[in-house]
């Protein structure tokens, strides 16, 4: 699924922000989807913290093959040595289990989560173990597709800033902030496009 919201975005951003205009000129065949349900989105971003893409879908691999259905309730039922064995570490199994509980005990409830603002989301998620900030930010903005997330905390973003609006030096979030104020309502497609500029 493509954000109904993204034609309109990349048009007002283009006529606000020159570099922008270059970017989304530059990477016109890519936009944001949508790629699968909430707690499996969640489970990957735990998994995938702090190991690289390869790593991380061989994790990934054993741990969906583990289980009939990639479930929190069928999560639920695999022992610590089982998660262990698909190459998680001992926290994250303890993270992994306790998102399954989350959702499976309905203290989490992606349905609601359409009526809800960011903020709240966020605020929900971080109670999970191993969920932060910047894993309910790419929450945001990778599944619930949300229009207006600005990630200041992400090294890419921060590396993207800095390479096009402060001649290549680091910036601070404080200044980030600041640029991205004219990138309103539309901060997550300037992210993502800032993103496409470092491949």
């Amino acid at each position: 699924m493509t954000p109904r919201y993204w034609t309109q975005a990349t048009a007002d951003l283009s006529a606000r922000d020159p570099v922008l205009a270059q970017l989304i000129d530059a990477h016109s065949g890519t936009r944001l989807r949508r790629r699968s349900d909430a707690f499996t989105a969640l489970a990957r971003s735990i998994v995938g913290q702090q190991i690289s893409v390869q790593a991380a879908a061989g994790v990934w691999g054993r741990l969906t093959g583990a289980v009939q259905e990639f479930a929190p309730g069928e999560v639920l039922v695999l022992r610590l040595e089982q998660l262990r064995a698909c190459g998680l570490s001992r926290q994250k199994a303890a993270y992994l289990l306790d998102l399954a509980a989350h959702f499976h005990s309905g203290a989490l409830q992606p349905a609601r989560w359409r009526r809800s603002g960011d903020d709240q989301v966020i605020a929900e998620l971080t109670q999970v173990k191993g969920i932060g900030r910047w894993t309910a930010e790419m929450f945001l903005i990778f599944h619930l597709l949300r229009p207006d997330v600005l990630p200041v905390g992400d090294l890419g973003l921060q590396r993207a800033i800095g390479l096009h609006y402060n001649r290549g030096r680091p910036v601070s979030e404080t200044r980030m902030r600041r640029i991205a104020k004219a990138w309103a309502p539309w901060r997550t497609v300037a992210t993502w496009y800032l993103w496409r500029s470092l491949e």
